[in-house]
């Protein structure tokens, strides 16, 4: 094999382990914000 198809394979290879990597950096800083709980009303009769 040539040198030159050894290194851009090597660099091919790098670049997709980089990419891959580059996916699971930012996983904690995600934020959910939890719906508003509301009261339901309560039964107080029927024409209360």
């Amino acid at each position: 094999m040539s040198k030159s198809f050894k290194a851009l394979t090597a660099l091919a290879f790098l670049v997709v382990v980089a990419a891959c990597a580059d996916r699971n950096v930012d996983t904690s800083s995600v934020v959910v914000e939890q719906p508003a709980l509301s009261v339901e009303p309560t039964y107080t009769g029927k024409y209360k």
